[in-house]
């Protein structure tokens, strides 16, 4: 009977010690493919006149200082979202639009930088350029931060236009990043040509929203899929990585080109 009990402590010990090596080794597995490149790769090697302005690269943001996991301004997504921009810029290039790019993949550790922002209620360094309405804790409220972001699976952009001739960004009533109703894609929204759009709306023209559509229906077109609250943000329906959330830096890829 004592060897019986003896064998069952040592089997389950065998298990146990098993159990955590498998543990580990899923761990890993996990660890490993969130800092994956291989399936990215550098826009501007894609969509060659896309202009750059990596913002969290800069202090020019919402958080004033260069975020976690910017080490180059640099933009990159996945290879199948890289693909549809293209076709978005080929498209808005024959009415005499190009690309500017404000962010694109967004690594997790960036997230949690904004995370840890948005938790110190005394910083408030930009918030009469970015959240003059809000407080810190509405900022997180009204989910423009949060614990996870799709920009970490890789197939969502920030973006906006460019008048080729003018060399100018087109007009769209509020600038990227700003926290606020403003923002909406649909702010304004209506019959721009009735005279209840400007009653409605004193501030916004006619000419601001139709500028932001002329982007978003492009967007549309080719496969993307906009956000409710920011004018800027897009997201490829059928993104390869719809569960993964990447966690490498943003820096120039080597040998991912097509």
């Amino acid at each position: 009977m004592k060897y019986n009990h003896l064998l069952i402590a040592f089997l389950l010990g065998v298990c146990a010690t098993l159990a955590s090596c498998r543990s580990a080794q899923d761990m890993a597995r996990v660890s490993d493919k969130t800092m994956d490149s291989s399936q990215f790769v550098n826009i501007t090697d894609v969509v060659p006149d896309a202009i750059l302005e990596i913002r969290y690269f800069s202090t020019y943001n919402f958080v004033g200082a260069r975020v976690d996991g910017y080490e180059q301004p640099v933009a990159l997504l996945t290879r199948v979202a890289a693909d549809s921009l293209r076709a978005v810029s080929d498209d808005l290039k024959r009415h005499g639009y190009c690309l500017k790019i404000y962010d694109a993949y967004r690594p997790q550790r960036a997230v949690d930088h904004f995370m840890r922002w948005a938790l110190d209620t005394s910083d408030t360094l930009t918030k009469a350029y970015f959240y003059p309405r809000l407080t810190k804790e509405e900022v997180f409220e009204k989910e423009y931060v949060a614990k996870r972001s799709g920009h970490s699976r890789g197939s969502t952009i920030d973006l906006t236009l460019v008048d080729m001739k003018l060399g100018k960004e087109l007009d769209m009533g509020g600038t990227f990043d700003w926290f606020g109703i403003e923002s909406h894609p649909d702010y304004g929204g209506g019959n721009p040509e009735t005279l209840d759009f400007q009653q409605m709306y004193p501030t916004f023209t006619s000419e601001q929203f139709y500028n932001r559509m002329v982007l978003r229906s492009a967007m549309m077109r080719h496969g993307f899929k906009p956000l409710d609250n920011e004018w800027w943000h897009f997201t490829l329906k059928d993104e390869p990585f719809p569960d993964t959330y990447f966690n490498f830096p943003v820096t120039t890829l080597k040998g991912n080109q097509k």
